[in-house]
C-alpha cells in the first residue's frame, strides 16, 4: 500500500459506486482504517489518469464501462472482477430524417460511420459502435460485411483533463459530435449512438431510428461497454486486505440500497452524472433507473462478459485471450451475502 493510500476512478455513467463516492461513504469507511482515499480521473497527472484504462496502479478499484477492464485483464494486469451493475440503456443506429434507412434490414450495403482513435490504450468508442452494428445486423442474420464501415478519424485524446480551456467550462466533450458531422456532410448513411446523450442527440437530430438494440431480450445482443459496469480491484489489494474489499463492496451495495429508497434523487444523480437532463436519463435507462444500481456476479451475466470479451478478441482489440470465470471473485459479495444473513 506504500502511503496509506488507495486510489479509485469510476466513469460518468449510472453506478453505485459513484453515489458512493459523491455521498463521501468511501472515504468515510476507509478513513476508519486510517486510509486516505484519492481519485485517479482528479489527478493533474496523465500517467495516473491513464490508470483509468489501464488498471496500472496497485492498490486501486474502478467501476465503470468493461472495455477498459476486460482489456487489462487480457494485457496481463493482475485484477480481479468482484461485481457487475447492469443498467440497460438505449443502443440504436441512427440517420438523418427523411432518410431511406428505415429499419434494420435497410442496413445492407449502407455506409456506417465508426470512430476510430488513434494513439488511445484503447479504442473503447470503436469496439462500443462496432459490437451495436454487430448485434443489429444479427438480427436479420447478416455479418458486418454487409455493410460499408467508414472511418470518422478523432484525434483528440480521451485523457482531456477537465480543466482544458477547449472544453469551455465543461467536464469533457460530447462523445458524437465528429460521426455527427460526417453524417451532416453526406459521407455516411447512419450512425450508432447510446445512453442518455445517444437519446439527446437523436431528439436533436429528430433522426430515424433505424433499429434499437439496447433492450432487447437476448443479454448477448445487449451487451456492450456499459451493459454491464465493472466492478474491478487491483489483485494486490484484495489479495493483501481481503477485509478492506469487503468494506469497499459494502459501501457500493450501501448505495444501491439507497437508491432503491430514492427514486427522485437517483434519476437526478444519473442525470448529472451523464450531463444531461433527467427526461432524457429516464428516457435512455428507464424511470425505474433506481432499482437497477445493484451489485452482482449473476451466471448469465458472467457469461455475457465472456461472450464479448471473444467479440473484442475477434475485431483485434485484445492482444490475448483469458478465462473470465478465473477473473471473476465472489469473496467480497459472498462475505457481504453472509454478513446481512446474520
Amino acid at each position: 500500500m506504500g502511503d496509506n493510500s488507495i486510489w479509485y476512478t469510476r466513469c460518468p455513467v449510472p453506478s453505485p459506486l459513484g453515489l458512493a463516492a459523491r455521498f463521501g461513504w468511501l472515504d468515510e469507511a476507509f478513513s476508519r482504517y486510517g486510509i486516505d482515499v484519492k481519485s485517479i480521473s482528479d489527478s493533474r497527472d496523465p500517467t495516473v489518469r491513464e490508470s483509468h484504462f489501464n488498471h496500472t496502479l496497485r492498490w486501486s478499484f474502478r467501476q465503470g464501462g468493461n472495455i477498459p477492464a476486460i482489456r487489462a485483464r487480457s494485457d496481463g494486469r493482475d485484477t480481479r472482477l468482484i461485481g457487475l451493475t447492469w443498467v440497460d440503456e438505449y443502443q440504436a443506429i441512427i440517420a438523418l430524417p427523411g432518410s431511406p434507412l428505415r429499419s434494420v434490414n435497410d442496413l445492407p450495403g449502407r455506409r456506417i460511420g465508426v470512430p476510430r482513435r488513434a494513439g488511445n490504450i484503447i479504442d473503447f468508442h470503436r469496439a462500443t459502435a462496432l459490437k451495436g452494428i454487430v448485434s443489429a445486423l444479427s438480427l436479420i442474420g447478416k455479418s458486418i460485411s454487409a455493410v460499408e464501415l467508414v472511418d470518422v478519424a478523432i484525434e483528440e485524446s480521451i485523457i482531456t483533463h477537465k480543466g482544458d480551456p477547449g472544453l469551455f467550462g465543461l467536464t469533457r466533450r460530447h462523445p458524437y459530435w465528429q460521426e455527427i458531422a460526417a453524417l451532416a456532410r453526406g459521407e455516411v448513411d447512419a450512425i450508432f449512438v447510446k445512453g442518455a446523450e445517444g437519446i439527446t442527440i437523436s431528439n436533436l437530430l429528430a433522426a430515424t431510428i433505424v433499429v434499437e438494440t439496447g433492450h432487447h431480450p437476448d443479454p448477448k445482443i445487449r451487451i456492450n461497454n456499459g451493459t454491464p459496469r465493472t466492478l474491478t480491484v487491483d489483485a494486490s489489494f484484495i489479495g493483501e486486505r481481503p477485509d478492506l474489499a469487503t468494506e469497499l463492496v459494502t459501501q457500493v451495495n450501501r448505495a444501491s440500497d439507497w437508491a432503491r429508497q430514492h427514486p427522485a434523487e437517483t434519476l437526478r444523480f444519473v442525470a448529472q452524472e451523464v450531463l444531461t437532463s433527467e427526461e432524457a436519463a429516464a428516457s435512455a435507462y428507464g424511470a425505474d433507473v433506481h432499482l437497477k444500481l445493484d451489485l452482482a456476479l449473476q451466471p448469465d451475466q458472467i457469461a455475457a462478459i465472456a461472450h464479448f470479451k471473444d467479440f473484442l478478441l475477434s475485431f483485434g482489440f485484445l492482444d490475448h485471450d483469458f478465462d473470465v470465470t478465473n477473473w471473476v471473485d465472489r469473496r467480497p459479495l459472498e462475505s457481504l451475502i453472509k454478513v446481512a444473513a446474520e
